[in-house]
């Protein structure tokens, strides 16, 4: 009868494994049968990255350098609609990037102007930005006001 106490694995099915590097009389000691096989007589053979003799991988890839997009990105200035009411309050009903940048609502001239909605705006204005939020678009046109997308923005930023 088959229980704990008695269990035991199949004949053949363990095998004892060869003690080698013991004494130097059992001819598993200084060269255990490989017999100065060099590179092939090691235990690991060889590391997994090895390339036989062209400069490996990781030594040709450039270090803590790597590729960005960040000359090509291109950044907007924001301006909020609370922003557009203070120029509605004095008159100033055509907005455009240079009107924004002589009023200091800006700063940075080689940046786009992005139009984001933060505020109700009150007044009826015609605007001429680079892009608009489509809350602040809404916004502009309930009040019969209109809203030009203008494309060319230059790519370089001025950081």
């Amino acid at each position: 009868m088959l229980s704990l106490n008695n269990l035991k694995p199949d004949d053949g099915s363990r095998k004892k494994s060869k003690r080698l590097w013991r004494w130097n009389g059992s001819w598993k000691w200084t060269f255990c049968w490989k017999w100065c096989n060099g590179q092939n007589a090691r235990w690991s053979k060889m590391w997994a990255r090895f390339e036989w003799g062209q400069t490996p991988l990781f030594r040709r890839t450039p270090k803590l350098r790597g590729f960005s997009n960040h000359r090509f990105k291109i950044e907007y200035n924001i301006v909020n609609l609370e922003d557009l009411e203070v120029l509605a309050s004095k008159w100033i009903l055509e907005i455009n990037k240079d009107i924004l940048i002589e009023n200091w609502i800006i700063r940075k001239k080689k940046w786009g102007v992005k139009l984001l909605w933060v505020w109700e705006l009150k007044s009826k204005i015609v605007i001429d930005l680079n892009r608009v939020s489509k809350f602040a678009k809404d916004a502009v046109e309930k009040l019969w006001g209109t809203v030009k997308i203008i494309e060319n923005i230059e790519t370089t930023s001025s950081k």
